[in-house]
């Protein structure tokens, strides 16, 4: 049985240099909404955020929007964030990093910045931890991440991961494809979704 309901996006909040980047974002927010799957995402209606927020809601799917209060007028507008259908406003970015874990049963990591970076690396973390077997997925477009990739394989080859099978990542060029790869990984009968709660609390 696949248990994968919403699938959380961690991206940046601004374009970046190429406009491939935003294009697939667009590209995955409505895929995310063709399957039928929540959107989770940080609340931003600019950069890659804003077009996987668009894309979703104009294929008509769900979108979540979570976002400390501080960020609300730089990474977004009022007017913009009435178009979500559930918004959680945070009291600081720490919350607001729990509430995108419970709320979701999968992750992907599009381009982004540092704290694009921060978040899927402490989502992979908490894998290698044991607190959860959620999918994980860097949508690689245009190669972004193969730079990230290629340090987690020589921490593992210098004997730094020691859990590897934990910490591995799907690697999707195609943002067309990741919804599909999510699925696949979902319907695994070794791969519950669900974290144990008490372990989530300390975290």
């Amino acid at each position: 049985m696949n248990t994968i309901r919403s699938v959380c996006v961690y991206c940046g909040s601004s374009p970046g240099r190429d406009e491939i980047y935003a294009k697939a974002g667009h590209l995955l927010g409505r895929s995310i909404a063709k399957a039928g799957l929540r959107l989770v995402y940080g609340g931003g209606t600019r950069g890659i955020m804003g077009a996987v927020a668009e894309g979703a809601l104009k294929a008509g799917g769900k979108v979540t929007g979570i976002i400390p209060r501080f960020l609300i007028n730089r990474e977004a507008t009022e007017s913009a964030l009435d178009r979500l259908d559930e918004l959680l406003i945070t009291d600081n970015m720490h919350e607001r990093k729990h509430k995108m874990f419970e709320k979701s049963d999968a992750f992907v990591a599009l381009p982004g910045g540092i704290g694009t970076v921060e978040e899927i690396v402490e989502i992979m973390t908490w894998a290698q931890l044991g607190h959860h077997r959620k999918p994980i997925v860097f949508g690689n477009i245009n190669g972004f991440w193969d730079p990230m990739t290629a340090l987690l394989e020589h921490m593992t080859a210098e004997g730094f991961i020691h859990t590897a099978q934990r910490v591995k990542p799907l690697v999707v060029n195609d943002p067309e494809a990741i919804v599909a790869a999510i699925m696949v990984a979902g319907s695994s009968v070794d791969a519950p979704t669900e974290g144990v709660q008490s372990v989530i609390d300390k975290m």
